[in-house]
Parts: structure tokens; sequence; C-alpha cells
């Protein structure tokens, strides 16, 4: 049987702000999903482990799920633990026994001990990419497989019909299943911090309590009666790779999954408009792929993100020197990924996803509006009120960034 990928992707996308769209044939023409050639991070690594030059360590699960991220340049420390039952592998995941996930920009790995590796690969035509593997006993080469069913969760209302990314925030119970679910249709920076992180373990969280990790339910005739789960307590942190369940790559996680699905769906959209228009577009087109433009653009500066706990984010000092050992450097060594911390994630705003695959792949017709958007947008001398909340020192840097480290800006910038 394949594998239904709702794994722990499951953060509800949140849907663009532009007429209603339905690719319930993602399938078909111009889309056409299955038949596609993925061109997605993982492929080209099954191209690579087929050929023999991926070099992986057999000698043991962990020993095998550390060589894996090492393999596709994901860090361990972006380890994070969920115990909720979101998952086909539901009969190996509990709070004795939470699923790990790991990420970059461009793959997620999941990781059941004793079960299965699950991966999201973000493809710059066709948004996510599915696949599942066991875990080689004999020393074996893995043999991933396309998951074919897994757009029973991920290609349906929640995603905008694509092809997206899914995460869910939860209360488990107490046997597994869903009393009460939060932030439906919502994902990215967005999403208030106190409706993240349901059925999720958190560690590196301060004086942060107002979020939903750390706890199941039980029903009862008053309500809900949350009972608290301490990381770590239920389970051995030997299990795993890191004994953490670190704050920062869970909002950094949020973060990214809320920008490869407007990726996505704005992708799907602007495909759509050509296909309808035999290769032009028409006002009605044009006015979308403004808008999806104008969406993106907002995204990348994080127009609307919510504000940090009180206090800020520690975050783990190793997940933060693995993060930032891939910087793209500007002017004066200033990067994307300079961290801030206190009150929101990053010192200069605009999103290092700008270098993503999920970016990257854009239509033409599309970027170039982005392009066009994110000038204005950082244009000091004739502010955007949409932007004010960019002081101009900052529209400035990050100018001088995007100039020295993305080099498909057109020459006008």
């Amino acid at each position: 049987m394949k594998f239904n990928v709702c794994l722990w992707l499951l953060l509800l996308t949140s849907r663009i702000a532009a007429p209603a769209a339905d690719y319930r044939d993602f399938d078909q023409p111009p889309h056409d999903y299955w038949k596609r050639t993925p061109t997605d991070r993982f492929s080209r690594w099954m191209t690579n482990l087929n050929a023999g030059r991926v070099e992986l360590d057999y000698s043991g699960e962990k020993a095998f799920v550390t060589s894996v991220l090492k393999s596709l340049d994901i860090p361990a420390t972006s380890q994070m633990l969920l115990f909720s039952t979101t998952s086909l592998q539901l009969s190996l995941i509990s709070p004795r026994s939470p699923r790990a996930l790991f990420f970059n920009e461009d793959v997620y790995l999941g990781y059941v001990v004793n079960g299965k590796i699950e991966i999201v690969s973000v493809d710059p035509d066709l948004g996510a990419v599915f696949y599942i593997f066991d875990i080689p006993r004999n020393g074996q080469p893995p043999r991933p497989e396309r998951a074919t069913r897994c757009m029973n969760c991920h290609a349906r209302e929640d995603t905008g019909y694509v092809p997206g990314l899914v995460v869910k925030s939860v209360i488990p119970g107490p046997r597994g299943g869903s009393l009460e679910s939060f932030r439906q249709e919502q994902s990215g920076h967005a999403v208030p911090l106190h409706q993240r992180f349901g059925g999720w373990y958190l560690t590196g969280a301060g004086t942060f309590t107002n979020h939903l990790a750390n706890f199941y339910g039980q029903s009862t005739p008053q309500g809900i009666l949350r009972q608290p789960l301490q990381p770590g307590a239920s389970f051995n942190y030997d299990r795993y790779l890191v004994p953490s369940s670190d704050l920062l790559p869970q909002l950094l996680h949020e973060h990214q999954i809320g920008f490869v699905n407007r990726a996505a769906e704005a992708t799907y959209r602007t495909r759509t408009c050509l296909f309808e228009g035999g290769g032009k577009l028409t006002a009605a087109h044009t006015a979308t792929l403004d808008q999806q433009a104008r969406s993106l653009t907002r995204y990348l500066l994080f127009a609307d993100e919510v504000p940090l706990p009180k206090g800020g984010v520690a975050g783990d000092p190793e997940f933060k020197r693995d993060f930032a050992s891939v910087r793209r450097l500007g002017p004066g060594g200033a990067s994307l990924k300079d961290f801030e911390l206190r009150t929101r994630l990053f010192q200069h705003r605009c999103s290092y996803m700008i270098y993503s695959l999920a970016f990257q792949g854009l239509p033409p017709e599309l970027k170039q509006r982005v392009f066009t958007r994110l000038a204005q947008a950082l244009d000091s001398a004739t502010p955007d009120a949409e932007y004010a909340y960019l002081p101009a020192t900052e529209k400035q840097t990050l100018r001088s960034i995007l100039k020295a480290t993305l080099p498909e800006l057109p020459k006008s910038w």
C-alpha cells in the first residue's frame, strides 16, 4: 500500500488573498503533476544514490538517519519532535515515541523510531513531492518510492488544491486522535503563537507559555482537561539525534512552509492563466498575477509577522551555527540569515527563502512582477505606505544584500 504522507507538514496552508480557484485537476494539463519528471533535490539525491555517489552508514538505525540527513545537507539540530498521530505511522507515534522532523530550505524529513523515513521535497514546478522508504536492515541501499495517495491530505482545500505542505496544531487525545484543531487553513509567520505547536514537544521556550505544546487532552463533562507532558520525561532522548525540540527551528519551519505554500499556489495560478489565455494574459489574468506578486512580496518582507514572545527567543546555539553556515553575504557581511530574535526573527526583513527552489522556480511572468514589487517596496526615495514598518536604513541594507546575492535580479534594480 502506498503511503498517505499526511506527515508532520500538516501546518495548514494559508490561502492567498486572491479569487478562489479550484485545482482538483493538478494532474491534468497544464500541470500534469504525475507526468512531469521531478527535479526536486531528493529526486536528484536518489539518482546519485543509485549511481553510488552517496555514502550512507548502515551500522544502525540512528547512524543511518544521521547519514541521510548529512547527505541532504539537513542539519540534525533542526530536529523537532511531535506526538500527535497525524501520520499513517500513527500506530508507532505517541508521547513515549514522538516522531522526529528535520528540514532545510528545500527538503523535509520525518523519522519514526522502528518505522519509516518520510520525505517531502519541494519541486520548482510541481510544489511538494512525497516519498517514503523503509530503513534498511540488511545493508542494502534504501528504495524510496514516490507516494501516490498523499494528495488526500496535501492537495485539497487546505492547500488551495495544489500539492503543498500542511502542519497541524491539535490537542491530541490520550489514545491518539485529535480532540480539537487550531489555525485551520493558515500557515506562516502570521499565525498567532498561541495557536501553534499543539501535539508537539517544545524546548527552549524560556518564559513563553502561551502556546499549545507539551500536553495532551482528556474529554470530561466540563470540557477538555489538559495533562502536561515534560519533553524527555516519557521517552529517552538517546533514541534521537539531539536532546531537544527547540523553539527556534519550529518558528523557522512555520515561516518556510508559509512561503512554500504561497509560492506553489502562485505557480499553479500563473500556469493556469497562461494556459487559459493560450500563452497570453488577459486583463483578468494580469490582475490575478499582480495580486499574487503583491502577496508573495508582503510575505517575503515579513509584513504580517507576529511578534516574538516577550523577552525574545534564545535559540539553540548549535542550530543557529548550522543555520548560519550557508549564509549569502552582502556588503559588510550582512545576510538575510542574520537573526534578531528580540522582537522578530531576522535583523534584515527579507526572507532567505528567496534563494530556495520554491522561489527560483516561479514562472518568469510572476517572478518579474515580484521583483518589481520588491523594488517599489524597498524604494526609500518614494516610500510605499504598505511597507512603512521598514526603516529607510533597513530598506537600503536589503537592497544591497539582494543585489549582491541574487544574480537574477533585473539590471534596472
